[in-house]
């Protein structure tokens, strides 16, 4: 691996996480563990090659680890490590930084992106309203929980762990389609492509939790 030589932290940390796509690889970990396929299908653009390398170096550095599931999964999982964790509010800020680029790429979210552009644009001022809050968002075959506590907002790729104020189930182009502001949720709701359960007040928080991100100032 190639070390730009220099003591200084931001050089250190760029020889851990500068290659292209080791970031990326880290804001896929970081609402839970993955296997390689799942990785891989998040990732457009690399190769298998390129991201069991990335996997390797990121796990010498000790920013992941390489974790065995017991019987009956039997598949190896990729999850970061505590000091890996450490990396999200910093790849947070560089994801609300990033957003201002005057001309993105085109293409589309990932599901994961979504969730972390929820949780990159929350505003401490919301959890005060509704503290201790659990939802779940549950898109296709993946469940996400949502919380506030302690003036912060948590998300995990995980059913929640207890029964939730607030549930939305949808699809990931019906969440794009949201995100875009190509339909809205009422009509989202009215044509049956996202359900809403819970209190009627906790569906509305969670549904502002979803979109505030998303929504022009």
């Amino acid at each position: 691996m190639r070390s730009y030589g220099d003591p200084c932290g931001v050089a250190c940390g760029l020889d851990v996480i500068g290659e292209r796509w080791a970031l990326l690889v880290v804001r896929d970990l970081l609402l839970g563990p993955k296997r390689f396929n799942d990785l891989l299908a998040g990732l457009r653009g690399i190769s298998p090659n390129v991201l069991a390398q990335r996997l390797r170096e990121l796990a010498e550095h000790g920013v992941l680890r390489r974790r065995d599931l017991p019987p009956p999964a039997r598949v190896a999982v990729y999850e970061l490590t505590d000091w890996g964790r450490e990396l999200e509010p910093l790849l947070l800020h560089l994801g609300r930084w990033g957003s201002q680029v005057a001309t993105p790429p085109e293409g589309a979210l990932g599901v994961d992106s979504i969730m972390l552009s929820i949780k990159a644009a929350f505003d401490p001022a919301r959890a005060s309203s509704a503290p201790g809050r659990v939802y779940e968002l549950r898109v296709d075959t993946d469940a996400y929980c949502v919380q506030t506590a302690d003036g912060a907002l948590r998300v995990s790729r995980d059913p929640a762990p207890t029964p939730p104020d607030a549930t939305l189930t949808t699809d990931l182009d019906t969440l794009r389609a949201l995100c875009d502001h190509r339909t809205t949720l009422a009509a989202a709701v009215d044509s049956g492509s996202v359900r809403l359960d819970g209190a009627e007040r906790a569906q509305r928080d969670l549904a502002d939790l979803l979109l505030a991100p998303f929504t022009p100032a």
